[in-house]
């Protein structure tokens, strides 16, 4: 008879007792296989650490070499705060969104560690929930049937009030903008204005309470609320990705809650920085804090 291993905990990790670290990192790679091929529902939370570990970071040098105009101007630090920086003009506003969406939507392609967990999980019944805006899942091949992106997307533009539901692809306004610019500003006729009351416009972005939740973004919430109500009582495995305390509530506290009240959940974190979990779920929980990239190239072995 063969003898399943006995997962201790040791440190950070569920260790099998008496290993070396490589011997005890396989030792998680085997058993989240294992935990992949026999569940029978499984789901994807992404959050900005893993579109950072597939190389889209918002600050150091990927920052300072595309927004060099912009740091001189303004003084600013990394993409994600700039976001909130109080740009004089609309022309500046817009001049710095352009770059900043080409950059992370239009400029980046799909990127191998998104391919890689499209691989892995693909033939699977899966979900995704993510708080990035990115579009990665969708480059990397996930149907958009199967995605929430709860944080909005990039690729839209909203009404800066919420006056109206409706979004618009910005791809060719964007690049417009890029090509019109100059000293840090885009040609005022390029502004974008709301078609309904005139006003300004915002990337459709969470960024306050005029967040658009039109009826795209509501039967995307009904898709995953569905999909978790189905997995009730079956084995149900949460793969979570780089989810800090940014907006801990959408993914990571809900991930702990489901484990913590489901006996057949399972919950994988990948997480570099906040592996750590409640005390109550961990005996159901493995952490992974090593690249992200090569754990799913070894998983997808």
């Amino acid at each position: 008879m063969t003898r399943k291993p006995t997962f201790v905990r040791k440190g950070r990790f569920l260790m099998e007792g008496g290993y070396d670290m490589d011997r005890e990192y396989q030792s998680r790679i085997a058993y989240t296989k294992d935990l992949i091929n026999k569940a029978d529902y499984i789901v994807i939370g992404a959050g900005a650490g893993l579109s950072a570990a597939a190389g889209i970071q918002y600050g150091g040098q990927r920052f300072t070499d595309n927004f060099a105009p912009f740091i001189e101007k303004y003084g600013l630090t990394d993409m994600y705060s700039s976001g909130f920086y109080p740009f004089p003009t609309e022309e500046e506003r817009w001049a710095y969104w352009a770059k900043h969406i080409s950059l992370n939507r239009y400029e980046v392609g799909p990127t191998k560690l998104y391919e890689n967990l499209f691989q892995l999980v693909k033939k699977a019944n899966y979900f995704v929930i993510t708080t990035n805006v990115d579009s990665q899942f969708e480059l990397a091949g996930f149907p958009l049937e199967n995605i929430f992106e709860v944080q909005g997307n990039y690729g839209y533009l909203q009404c800066a009030k919420g006056c109206h539901d409706s979004l618009y692809d910005n791809k060719l306004l964007v690049n417009e903008m890029i090509a019109n610019m100059e000293n840090c500003r885009i040609h005022s006729n390029l502004v974008p204005k709301c078609s309904e009351c005139g006003g300004e416009m915002d990337p459709h972005l969470r960024i306050n309470q005029y967040f658009v939740q039109n009826e795209a973004w509501n039967n995307s919430n009904d898709a995953y609320e569905g999909f978790i109500n189905e997995s009730k009582g079956k084995n149900l495995l949460l793969l979570e990705f780089g989810v800090g305390f940014n907006t801990p509530g959408i993914i990571r506290y809900s991930f702990e809650q489901m484990t913590y009240q489901n006996e057949h959940t399972k919950l994988i974190r990948f997480n570099m920085d906040h592996p750590n979990g409640p005390k109550e779920n961990r005996e159901k929980t493995i952490a992974f804090t090593e690249d992200i990239l090569p754990v799913l190239l070894e998983l997808n072995k």
